[in-house]
């Protein structure tokens, strides 16, 4: 379990659990500047490693001395504690959820130039290729066990077609081989692929929420050509467990308020997002939610580390 009381009267430090750059790090910059008028000044630090399991950790045992939070995700509560054996914090009792920040669908994307060789256009179209070209497409992921590699899985469980898996050490890399040709496809976080979108060098072939996205509304959703198929990507800021109702509260109050102020809308809008009202309680029953169906989802498609 965490610590025993977290000191909210310390300087506070936002870990991010992933590199710089990403969404989840221009999120985490962009909401403590605007909540620090309530909070004090706010660190973040990038404690990437583990699919964002250690900088997760680091909070979930914070000492008591310390005031940390995490922008935490769909794989640091909800996927990695069931990839990984021994895994280090218990993702549902060492955590205190303060605010949802975004929820935004992952799109499935390929090198556009590719993609018209062969003639894909469409999720059918390339469900058809897969099944007439068994093995022949390579898809890459920002990692083992990262949202991108359970989408895959899943969508090759449900359309029962076969295609390799290279992991990249995340989102960034596993782009740029796809625009080198090095893979064929990537079921990747809209947010940070959606400038490749709107410039033509990545083709979207469907987005991986049950209904279209604002930002891509000629895309169609993967659901509606794969029946079940419901990915969607998302971050929040987690406390240590030990972190006193009212503090919790505070902190809800200061970093809402950030997100829900014009600029933190635009700022958030500028990479496809928009701030969710999840907060606490209702936070909490969410996360448990997301926690139990990739559970189900992982052992059903026998999904690995490899």
């Amino acid at each position: 379990m965490g610590a025993l009381a977290q000191n909210a009267s310390a300087p506070m430090t936002l870990i991010v659990p992933y590199p710089a750059g990403g969404p989840l790090d221009t999120s985490a910059r962009l909401i403590a500047e605007g909540a620090s008028a309530d909070l004090g000044k706010i660190t973040v630090e990038n404690k990437p490693g583990a699919g964002g399991g250690t900088g997760a950790d680091m909070v979930a045992k914070a000492p008591k001395t310390a005031n940390m939070v995490v922008m935490g995700a769909v794989a640091t509560h909800a996927v990695n504690p069931w990839l990984y054996k021994n895994f280090p914090y218990d993702a549902l009792k060492d955590f205190k959820p303060i605010v949802l920040v975004a929820r935004t669908p992952n799109v499935l994307v390929m090198n556009a130039a590719q993609a018209k060789e062969l003639n894909i256009g469409t999720t059918t179209e390339l469900v058809k290729y897969l099944k007439t070209h068994p093995d022949q497409l390579k898809y890459g992921s920002g990692g083992n066990g990262s949202i991108g590699h359970i989408a895959a899985e899943m969508f090759k469980s449900l359309t029962n077609t076969r295609m390799a898996h290279q992991p990249f050490q995340g989102s960034t890399p596993a782009l740029k081989a796809l625009q080198a040709r090095e893979v064929a496809l990537v079921f990747d976080n809209l947010a940070s692929s959606l400038a490749l979108i709107r410039s033509g060098e990545l083709k979207a072939l469907g987005v991986t929420s049950l209904g279209p996205d604002e930002s891509l509304p000629n895309v169609p959703t993967i659901n509606e050509e794969v029946q079940g198929f419901n990915v969607v990507t998302w971050f929040g800021l987690f406390a240590p467990a030990s972190l006193p109702d009212a503090d919790a509260r505070r902190y809800a109050d200061a970093f809402e308020g950030s997100m829900q102020s014009a600029k933190g809308k635009a700022g958030l809008k500028k990479m496809g997002i928009a701030p969710e009202e999840l907060r606490l309680e209702s936070f909490q029953r969410f996360v448990e939610s997301e926690n139990h169906k990739y559970g189900f989802l992982i052992r059903a498609a026998k999904i690995k580390i490899q």
